[in-house]
């Protein structure tokens, strides 16, 4: 894996953000592969997700044999999300913007941030912009707000505008983290560890579906006992607690037609001005981005197509975490959608 480059940029917090319209010293991770001469793709991560996994399916060799996006062929660029751990974020700021003093960064801010990488790196177009759910949330976000700037965009279990069920679910693990022994209104001086346990238990059940908890599909992985799987994959380990809560508000916050006030809310008047060819890629099992939401989105695409994941795994099965199968569906359709 390459050494992680860090952009940095004052970046004006968009109207949303808090406080808003302020200066922030911002810095974003990413990690480049291939020559800028090349179609350039970018591919942002999600909560809880970090550089090196953010989709390494699509574009590494030591991952997936004879990648649909080899670096050979392709400009690959890889980006943190504010507050996502990698770039600026709560536990690696300096004062005063340091622990719960972080602002409340929104997807504008994340997406007005990466447009400004892009033309530091000479991009003036991508050939593919897509993420995995805030991944894919930023895909709608970024093509609404530079619709000149995609040419094609995939959005793998996300959504143009976060639902008002996605927003009551993410409630759950905020409340639990923020009511813990530990947490101290965020001004902890050790990590707060019983908090974030909590927040990753009440997490693990939205992760996946029904159907996975009612096959045991955690003997497919190895484990003996549900417990056993839980210990090992969501006992704390998502982050920092101020982290994780400045992240999840982000996500809480998406909506695309924030940028257009003319739209006065009406989603299918801002989906119409997306201009890219748009796969949207929901899994059927998806209790945070289930398909009916994204199948109302596409209707109201100029070039948008649906495809959906026949999984018991949940949202996760969106990111390659899922079988073998459902991963090389979505490299298969991706690959048709792009004609490569």
């Amino acid at each position: 894996m390459p050494d992680t480059q860090y952009f940095e940029h004052s970046l004006k917090l968009s109207p949303q953000s808090i406080p808003a319209g302020e200066t922030f010293p911002a810095k974003l991770a990413y990690w480049t592969f291939g020559d800028r001469s090349n179609p350039a793709v970018l591919l942002p991560s999600c909560y809880g997700g970090t550089l090196a996994n953010t989709l390494p399916f699509l574009y590494d060799e030591s991952k997936q044999p004879n990648p649909i996006l080899p670096p050979s062929k392709y400009f690959v660029i890889i980006t943190g999300l504010l507050a996502g751990s990698e770039s600026s974020s709560p536990h690696n700021t300096p004062a005063p913007w340091d622990g719960p003093n972080f602002p409340h960064t929104t997807y504008e801010d994340n997406i007005r941030l990466q447009h400004a990488l892009c033309e530091s790196l000479g991009v003036k177009k991508l050939f593919l912009y897509s993420g995995f759910s805030m991944g894919g949330q930023q895909s709608y976000h970024m093509s609404a707000l530079y619709p000149s700037l995609v040419e094609n965009m995939v959005c793998l279990a996300g959504s143009a505008r976060t639902s008002w069920h996605n927003w009551c679910f993410l409630e759950g693990p905020k409340n639990a983290l923020l009511q813990s022994k530990d947490y101290h209104d965020g001004h902890y001086t050790e990590p707060a560890k019983a908090g974030c346990r909590a927040f990753s238990r009440v997490y693990s059940a939205w992760a996946l579906s029904q159907g996975w908890f009612r096959e045991k599909c955690w003997e497919q992985l190895g484990y003996k006992t549900l417990e056993d799987y839980l210990e090992e994959n969501w006992s704390g380990g998502m982050g920092d607690a101020n982290d994780l809560l400045r992240l999840l508000w982000t996500w809480q916050q998406g909506d695309i037609t924030l940028y257009y006030p003319e739209d006065k809310g009406d989603l299918a008047k801002t989906l119409a001005r997306i201009e890219a060819n748009c796969l949207i890629f929901p899994s059927r099992t998806d209790t945070y981005f289930p398909p009916e939401d994204s199948e109302e989105e596409v209707k109201h695409l100029k070039h948008g197509e649906l495809r959906v994941i026949e999984t018991v795994w949940g949202h996760i099965a969106g990111g390659g975490s899922g079988t073998k199968e459902d991963t090389a569906y979505i490299i298969q359709e991706i690959k048709r959608f792009l004609k490569i």
